[in-house]
């Protein structure tokens, strides 16, 4: 007697109809292709030259040893890496057989338009999109006096812009020879 109360006050095509509508109405944004800026991974996977976060940074790491199987029966990895976006040395050690994040980085290369006043790069990718959200790069100084000089001298300059965990830097500056 509940159950058939229960089963007459709600019908199924109605639920599903409501149901329906709500879903419909919800709308979703999302910003890149839904890529993520991480990715678990063992941490035993992880090699030299690869990337590991270490304390929420994206980083390359320089270095992986290995530690045999102490009395507790993990074996551990010592990483050493340098934050990709800094340089800073940053250490972790972490179980081989545990998890650990590694950052999803991208390249992406364009042509140096311009230098505003207040030291922001118009750039052009490949498919002729322009930006002008990125700041001229203040390290090193190697790179900063390559992209300054380069552009007073009117030299055609590709720049590398690597983007990490929501953060994009020039990272390199070289000559463009197709032009």
């Amino acid at each position: 007697s509940f159950w058939r109360r229960l089963d007459s006050s709600s019908s199924r095509s109605a639920r599903g109809r409501t149901r329906a509508a709500t879903m419909a109405d919800e709308t979703f944004e999302s910003v890149d292709a839904g890529a993520s800026e991480t990715i678990p991974m063992e941490a035993g996977q992880i090699r030299k030259g690869g990337h590991i976060c270490i304390k929420g940074r994206p980083c390359k790491v320089v270095s992986v040893s290995t530690s045999k199987t102490g009395k507790h029966g993990h074996a551990k990895c010592n990483f050493v890496a340098t934050d990709i976006f800094t340089g800073k040395k940053l250490e972790d050690i972490v179980p081989s057989t545990h998890g650990t994040t590694v950052p999803n980085v991208f390249r992406n290369e364009y042509s140096l338009l311009d230098i505003s006043d207040e030291d922001y790069l118009s750039l052009m990718d490949e498919a002729g999109e322009t930006r002008e959200d990125l700041k001229m790069p203040t390290r090193p100084d190697e790179l900063v006096k390559a992209i300054t000089e380069g552009f007073e001298a009117g030299d055609a300059l590709v720049l590398v812009v690597v983007k990490a965990m929501g953060e994009e830097h020039v990272m390199a500056a070289k000559k463009d020879t197709s032009a």
